[in-house]
């Protein structure tokens, strides 16, 4: 059976070249290409595909958001991340529900085997993606604060104060420094920035 791939990045020789190389190396494909963002979306929503292959920083693109929005437009498509971004970013869309990842410096041979892979077993991750994978992830340490605790750091990362934090939620001075504290142990933060930098990368 013909599998239906769509490569989605912005740069033509990384289009050409990845197109190339899984059509001397993958039997039974055929291939499109996307240059943005919303092409790609578009391109989705018109035709079934088996696999796209995703650049996550093409433009207009819109972070860990895609992963959720391609899957609403196909439950069905497998989404493999192609990306020179370090891995533990490529953890994150994974934790996303994104079905593999591989780096565009891998040799060509590791992308055929990871298109492969996606076919045959439904998922590729390298071996130190798997390791990430089985640690617990910062997110699931924010998931795992109290309704209170959670109330305060988003409160926290807006740039409120104690007193300001004490007046919205009619807690006494005392007490939200002890909230402070149980946050930052079981996010494993040290300070404001850490709480924020934590915000950006899995809330906001």
């Amino acid at each position: 059976m013909v599998k239906n791939i769509l490569i989605a990045d912005d740069h033509d020789i990384v289009l050409v070249g990845t197109s190339m190389i899984l059509e001397s190396r993958v039997p039974n494909i055929t291939i499109d290409l996307a240059k943005d963002y919303p092409e790609t979306l578009e391109k989705i929503s018109t035709r079934p595909y088996d696999l796209v292959i995703l650049d996550i920083n093409m433009p207009e693109s819109k972070n860990k958001k895609m992963i959720s929005e391609i899957k609403a437009l196909d439950s069905a498509i497998k989404i493999l991340i192609f990306s020179a971004y370090e891995e533990e970013i490529a953890v994150q869309y994974i934790r996303e529900g994104a079905d593999g990842y591989i780096s565009k410096l891998s040799k060509s041979e590791e992308i055929s085997d990871a298109v492969s892979r996606i076919f045959s077993d439904g998922f590729y991750y390298p071996t130190s993606i798997v390791q990430q994978l089985l640690q617990q992830s910062p997110a699931d340490s924010i998931k795992n604060l109290s309704v209170r605790e959670y109330e305060i750091f988003i409160l926290m990362v807006q740039g409120n104060g104690n007193l300001e934090i004490s007046n919205k939620m009619g807690i006494q001075m005392p007490t939200i420094s002890t909230y402070k504290k149980r946050i930052h142990n079981k996010l494993k933060t040290k300070n404001l920035a850490d709480l924020i930098k934590l915000y950006q990368t899995y809330i906001a």
